[in-house]
């Protein structure tokens, strides 16, 4: 199972684009709001997530765990930094080594946590002192083990397509890729 958090204020390209693009190859996605079931992006899209923060935690404990999503986006980021439940499913990913992905500010959330620290990392410029420890790259996606970072919403298709390649393949992403004109 994947869980893409949703906080009010995140940016609604980086949230939906690998929701979109994971659906499509068949991968089970669940978008958790983590400010309530109603969450308003950064640019007034309101979106009704699939399942509140409440329900994702009672999951937690049956569901098998793929990968958490972070999107990014201001004041998205600091409240999604800010969430019991998303603390709660960066340790249930460290434990299970569940992929974690973060996009353009949200990388600061696992770099805050010493996540990043020794690892290669990417964030949306402005917000690399967060990265502790990280070697920061000006690139769209970075990979390193179980982590993956991107820099922002315009590596959005980009950092989506990553994150099929990881759990289906790089031919399923590279006809993903094909079929979206990517």
């Amino acid at each position: 199972m994947v869980y893409v958090f949703l906080a009010d204020g995140f940016e609604e390209i980086e949230a939906l684009t690998p929701v979109d693009l994971l659906r499509r190859v068949g991968v089970e996605v669940k978008t958790v709001g983590v400010t309530g079931a109603e969450v308003t992006g950064s640019h007034g899209i309101t979106i009704k997530a699939d399942i509140t923060a409440e329900c994702a935690e009672s999951e937690l404990a049956s569901c098998e765990l793929e990968m958490i999503v972070l999107p990014g986006g201001m004041p998205g980021s600091t409240n999604l930094d800010a969430s019991p439940t998303v603390e709660k499913f960066i340790e249930a990913a460290e434990k299970s080594d569940a992929y974690i992905a973060a996009i353009c500010a949200a990388p600061m959330i696992l770099g805050k946590r010493g996540l990043l620290k020794g690892r290669d990392a990417t964030c949306y410029p402005g917000f690399e002192e967060y990265l502790e420890g990280a070697k920061v790259y000006d690139a769209a996606v970075v990979v390193d083990g179980k982590y993956v970072t991107s820099n922002g919403m315009g590596s959005a298709l980009d950092f989506a397509l990553q994150l099929v390649e990881l759990l289906k393949g790089q031919a399923e992403s590279e006809k993903l890729a094909d079929a979206v004109m990517a």
